[in-house]
Protein backbone atom coordinates (compact mmCIF):
# COMPACT_ATOMS: atom_id res chain seq x y z
CA UNK A 1 0.00 0.00 0.00
CA UNK A 2 0.95 3.26 -1.02
CA UNK A 3 1.23 5.02 2.63
CA UNK A 4 1.49 8.43 1.00
CA UNK A 5 -1.64 8.11 -1.27
CA UNK A 6 -3.75 6.56 0.79
CA UNK A 7 -3.15 9.34 4.16
CA UNK A 8 -3.01 12.58 1.17
CA UNK A 9 -7.01 13.50 2.38
CA UNK A 10 -6.56 11.91 5.49
CA UNK A 11 -7.37 14.36 9.02
CA UNK A 12 -4.49 14.68 11.85
CA UNK A 13 -5.69 15.01 15.60
CA UNK A 14 -2.61 16.02 17.68
CA UNK A 15 -4.14 17.16 20.91
CA UNK A 16 -6.33 14.92 23.52
CA UNK A 17 -8.52 17.66 24.16
CA UNK A 18 -10.17 17.75 20.65
CA UNK A 19 -13.35 16.31 20.72
CA UNK A 20 -13.37 13.64 18.23
CA UNK A 21 -10.47 12.36 20.84
CA UNK A 22 -12.88 13.00 23.60
CA UNK A 23 -15.57 10.66 21.73
CA UNK A 24 -13.20 8.20 21.00
CA UNK A 25 -11.98 7.80 24.65
CA UNK A 26 -14.95 7.74 26.04
CA UNK A 27 -15.75 4.11 24.48
CA UNK A 28 -13.61 3.03 26.74
CA UNK A 29 -16.56 3.09 29.53
CA UNK A 30 -19.67 0.99 28.85
CA UNK A 31 -22.50 3.75 29.44
CA UNK A 32 -20.67 5.42 26.68
CA UNK A 33 -20.97 2.53 24.43
CA UNK A 34 -24.21 1.75 25.25
CA UNK A 35 -25.55 5.38 24.66
CA UNK A 36 -23.16 5.88 21.21
CA UNK A 37 -23.96 2.45 20.33
CA UNK A 38 -20.52 2.32 18.85
CA UNK A 39 -17.22 0.33 20.31
CA UNK A 40 -13.61 0.23 20.02
CA UNK A 41 -11.60 -2.70 18.12
CA UNK A 42 -8.01 -2.50 18.03
CA UNK A 43 -5.51 -3.53 16.11
CA UNK A 44 -4.30 -5.08 12.26
CA UNK A 45 -5.92 -8.57 12.91
CA UNK A 46 -9.14 -7.59 14.28
CA UNK A 47 -9.73 -4.51 12.41
CA UNK A 48 -9.40 -6.53 9.20
CA UNK A 49 -11.60 -9.52 10.76
CA UNK A 50 -14.16 -6.21 11.15
CA UNK A 51 -13.92 -5.25 7.55
CA UNK A 52 -14.00 -8.98 5.87
CA UNK A 53 -17.10 -9.79 7.67
CA UNK A 54 -18.74 -6.73 6.52
CA UNK A 55 -19.26 -4.58 10.07
CA UNK A 56 -20.17 -1.34 10.27
CA UNK A 57 -16.51 0.14 10.51
CA UNK A 58 -16.93 3.86 10.59
CA UNK A 59 -13.60 5.40 11.46
CA UNK A 60 -9.99 4.14 11.17
CA UNK A 61 -7.49 6.34 13.55
CA UNK A 62 -4.09 4.80 12.74
CA UNK A 63 -0.65 6.54 14.63
CA UNK A 64 0.45 9.45 12.71
CA UNK A 65 4.42 8.38 13.19
CA UNK A 66 3.73 4.77 11.82
CA UNK A 67 1.10 5.38 9.29
CA UNK A 68 -1.54 2.99 7.75
CA UNK A 69 -0.46 -0.51 8.22
CA UNK A 70 0.42 -2.37 5.17
CA UNK A 71 -1.81 -5.26 6.27
CA UNK A 72 -4.44 -3.37 5.92
CA UNK A 73 -4.32 -3.55 2.13
CA UNK A 74 -6.36 -6.71 1.24
CA UNK A 75 -9.50 -5.10 2.97
CA UNK A 76 -8.60 -1.17 2.15
CA UNK A 77 -11.21 -1.72 -0.62
CA UNK A 78 -14.01 -3.01 1.71
CA UNK A 79 -13.16 0.16 4.03
CA UNK A 80 -12.20 3.47 2.02
CA UNK A 81 -15.86 4.05 0.42
CA UNK A 82 -17.80 4.19 3.35
CA UNK A 83 -15.28 4.27 6.45
CA UNK A 84 -13.27 7.84 7.63
CA UNK A 85 -9.84 7.67 7.85
CA UNK A 86 -7.50 9.93 10.73
CA UNK A 87 -3.83 10.12 11.49
CA UNK A 88 -3.43 10.97 15.22
CA UNK A 89 -0.68 11.55 17.74
CA UNK A 90 0.84 8.50 19.57
CA UNK A 91 -0.72 10.33 22.91
CA UNK A 92 -4.19 10.46 21.50
CA UNK A 93 -3.36 7.09 20.64
CA UNK A 94 -2.85 6.17 23.99
CA UNK A 95 -5.62 7.72 25.71
CA UNK A 96 -8.10 6.14 23.31
CA UNK A 97 -6.99 2.79 24.06
CA UNK A 98 -6.22 3.00 27.62
CA UNK A 99 -2.92 1.02 27.33
CA UNK A 100 0.73 2.04 27.78
CA UNK A 101 1.98 1.16 24.63
CA UNK A 102 -0.84 1.89 22.43
CA UNK A 103 -1.49 -0.36 19.12
CA UNK A 104 -0.80 1.19 15.54
CA UNK A 105 -3.95 1.58 14.96
CA UNK A 106 -7.89 1.44 16.26
CA UNK A 107 -11.86 1.31 14.60
CA UNK A 108 -14.42 2.82 15.47
CA UNK A 109 -17.41 0.37 14.92
CA UNK A 110 -21.03 0.34 15.45
CA UNK A 111 -23.20 -2.65 17.04
CA UNK A 112 -24.44 -4.82 14.90
CA UNK A 113 -27.74 -6.00 15.17
CA UNK A 114 -28.69 -9.53 14.69
CA UNK A 115 -31.64 -11.45 14.42
CA UNK A 116 -33.10 -12.97 17.04
CA UNK A 117 -34.51 -15.73 14.99
CA UNK A 118 -30.77 -17.18 14.61
CA UNK A 119 -31.62 -18.66 18.15
CA UNK A 120 -34.51 -20.86 17.45
CA UNK A 121 -32.97 -23.42 14.43
CA UNK A 122 -35.11 -26.63 15.38
CA UNK A 123 -31.36 -28.24 15.12
CA UNK A 124 -29.41 -25.53 16.33
CA UNK A 125 -26.16 -25.05 19.32
CA UNK A 126 -26.53 -22.03 21.01
CA UNK A 127 -24.26 -20.90 23.66
CA UNK A 128 -26.23 -18.64 26.55
CA UNK A 129 -23.49 -17.28 29.47
CA UNK A 130 -25.23 -16.62 33.19
CA UNK A 131 -23.16 -14.35 34.87
CA UNK A 132 -19.86 -15.21 33.75
CA UNK A 133 -18.03 -12.06 34.74
CA UNK A 134 -14.73 -12.62 33.37
CA UNK A 135 -13.81 -10.60 29.86
CA UNK A 136 -10.92 -13.19 28.77
CA UNK A 137 -13.42 -16.68 29.66
CA UNK A 138 -16.36 -14.69 27.51
CA UNK A 139 -14.13 -14.25 24.56
CA UNK A 140 -12.68 -17.65 25.08
CA UNK A 141 -16.17 -19.20 24.67
CA UNK A 142 -16.82 -17.20 22.05
CA UNK A 143 -13.78 -18.30 20.11
CA UNK A 144 -14.93 -21.73 20.54
CA UNK A 145 -18.45 -21.32 19.49
CA UNK A 146 -16.93 -20.24 16.38
CA UNK A 147 -14.75 -23.23 16.15
CA UNK A 148 -17.54 -25.23 16.28
CA UNK A 149 -20.04 -23.61 14.14
CA UNK A 150 -22.39 -22.90 16.83
CA UNK A 151 -26.11 -20.44 15.48
CA UNK A 152 -24.63 -17.89 18.22
CA UNK A 153 -24.05 -17.24 21.48
CA UNK A 154 -26.02 -15.34 24.16
CA UNK A 155 -24.98 -13.26 27.28
CA UNK A 156 -27.39 -13.12 30.74
CA UNK A 157 -27.37 -10.45 33.31
CA UNK A 158 -23.99 -10.21 35.23
CA UNK A 159 -21.69 -11.14 31.73
CA UNK A 160 -18.61 -9.15 30.99
CA UNK A 161 -19.76 -6.47 28.74
CA UNK A 162 -19.46 -7.74 25.28
CA UNK A 163 -17.75 -4.18 23.89
CA UNK A 164 -15.51 -4.19 26.43
CA UNK A 165 -12.31 -3.55 25.03
CA UNK A 166 -10.24 -6.90 26.79
CA UNK A 167 -13.47 -9.03 25.73
CA UNK A 168 -13.29 -7.88 22.14
CA UNK A 169 -9.34 -8.47 21.89
CA UNK A 170 -9.89 -11.90 23.62
CA UNK A 171 -12.07 -12.93 20.93
CA UNK A 172 -9.48 -12.55 18.25
CA UNK A 173 -12.35 -11.41 15.74
CA UNK A 174 -14.62 -14.11 16.20
CA UNK A 175 -17.52 -11.75 17.29
CA UNK A 176 -17.48 -10.44 13.49
CA UNK A 177 -17.72 -14.61 12.68
CA UNK A 178 -21.31 -15.35 14.40
CA UNK A 179 -24.60 -13.42 16.38
CA UNK A 180 -23.55 -12.86 19.80
CA UNK A 181 -26.18 -11.09 21.56
CA UNK A 182 -27.20 -9.70 24.98
CA UNK A 183 -30.51 -10.38 26.43
CA UNK A 184 -33.20 -11.39 29.74
CA UNK A 185 -32.25 -15.22 29.84
CA UNK A 186 -35.34 -15.36 32.23
CA UNK A 187 -37.56 -14.40 29.07
CA UNK A 188 -35.23 -16.09 26.12
CA UNK A 189 -34.98 -19.92 28.08
CA UNK A 190 -39.13 -20.14 27.96
CA UNK A 191 -39.54 -19.31 24.48
CA UNK A 192 -36.36 -21.73 23.42
CA UNK A 193 -38.32 -24.63 25.28
CA UNK A 194 -41.78 -23.21 23.62
CA UNK A 195 -39.64 -24.22 20.36
CA UNK A 196 -38.31 -27.46 21.17
CA UNK A 197 -34.81 -27.02 22.27
CA UNK A 198 -33.37 -28.52 24.96
CA UNK A 199 -31.66 -26.63 27.74
CA UNK A 200 -28.65 -28.24 29.12
CA UNK A 201 -26.26 -27.06 31.73
CA UNK A 202 -23.40 -28.90 34.18
CA UNK A 203 -23.82 -30.31 37.52
CA UNK A 204 -21.27 -32.18 39.34
CA UNK A 205 -24.22 -34.09 41.09
CA UNK A 206 -25.25 -35.32 37.58
CA UNK A 207 -25.95 -38.58 36.32
CA UNK A 208 -25.44 -38.56 33.22
CA UNK A 209 -21.88 -38.03 31.52
CA UNK A 210 -21.36 -35.17 28.59
CA UNK A 211 -20.27 -38.15 25.93
CA UNK A 212 -23.55 -39.83 26.55
CA UNK A 213 -25.60 -37.14 25.73
CA UNK A 214 -27.63 -36.61 22.43
CA UNK A 215 -26.00 -33.56 20.90
CA UNK A 216 -27.42 -33.76 17.85
CA UNK A 217 -30.59 -32.30 18.95
CA UNK A 218 -31.36 -28.57 18.97
CA UNK A 219 -29.57 -27.59 22.53
CA UNK A 220 -29.15 -24.13 24.26
CA UNK A 221 -25.88 -25.07 26.16
CA UNK A 222 -26.05 -22.25 29.35
CA UNK A 223 -23.20 -21.76 31.46
CA UNK A 224 -22.61 -20.33 34.53
CA UNK A 225 -20.15 -18.42 37.18
CA UNK A 226 -16.81 -18.99 37.73
CA UNK A 227 -17.27 -19.63 41.07
CA UNK A 228 -20.82 -20.38 41.49
CA UNK A 229 -22.03 -21.84 38.15
CA UNK A 230 -25.60 -20.69 37.18
CA UNK A 231 -28.11 -19.08 39.06
CA UNK A 232 -30.81 -20.57 40.93
CA UNK A 233 -33.42 -19.12 38.65
CA UNK A 234 -31.90 -20.30 35.71
CA UNK A 235 -30.94 -23.60 36.64
CA UNK A 236 -34.44 -24.44 37.34
CA UNK A 237 -35.20 -23.91 33.81
CA UNK A 238 -33.01 -26.86 32.82
CA UNK A 239 -33.80 -29.87 31.03
CA UNK A 240 -30.86 -31.58 31.11
CA UNK A 241 -28.13 -31.78 33.82
CA UNK A 242 -24.59 -33.17 32.85
CA UNK A 243 -21.27 -33.90 34.15
CA UNK A 244 -17.71 -33.71 32.55
CA UNK A 245 -16.41 -36.61 33.76
CA UNK A 246 -12.60 -35.99 35.25
CA UNK A 247 -10.05 -38.77 35.67
CA UNK A 248 -7.04 -36.88 37.41
CA UNK A 249 -7.48 -35.04 40.52
CA UNK A 250 -8.73 -31.82 39.59
CA UNK A 251 -11.40 -30.31 41.22
CA UNK A 252 -12.69 -28.65 37.97
CA UNK A 253 -12.74 -26.67 34.74
CA UNK A 254 -12.56 -23.24 34.01
CA UNK A 255 -15.67 -22.36 32.50
CA UNK A 256 -14.11 -21.54 29.28
CA UNK A 257 -12.20 -24.79 28.89
CA UNK A 258 -15.68 -26.51 30.10
CA UNK A 259 -17.66 -25.17 27.57
CA UNK A 260 -14.93 -25.72 24.89
CA UNK A 261 -15.23 -29.64 26.01
CA UNK A 262 -18.80 -29.57 25.65
CA UNK A 263 -18.63 -27.99 22.23
CA UNK A 264 -16.57 -30.62 20.64
CA UNK A 265 -18.37 -33.15 21.63
CA UNK A 266 -21.48 -31.80 19.82
CA UNK A 267 -19.07 -30.92 16.59
CA UNK A 268 -17.76 -34.69 17.20
CA UNK A 269 -21.14 -36.25 17.05
CA UNK A 270 -23.04 -33.89 14.84
CA UNK A 271 -20.38 -33.98 12.22
CA UNK A 272 -17.98 -37.35 12.76
CA UNK A 273 -19.90 -39.72 14.23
Amino acid sequence: MDKSELGKHHKYIASVQNERSKLWSSLLEKKHRDRQRRFLVEGIHLITEAAKNGAAVETVVYDEERGVPEELAKVRDRLNGKTEWISASRAVMKKCTGTESPPPIFAVVVKPNWSGETLYRSDGLVVVLDNVRDPGNVGTIIRSADAVGADAVILGKGCADLYNPKTVRSTMGSLFHLPVMEGDLLQLMPEARARGLRLVGTSLQASHNCYQYDWKQGIWLVMGNEADGVSETVEAMLDDRLIIPMKGKAESLNVAMATTVLLYEALRQRTFN
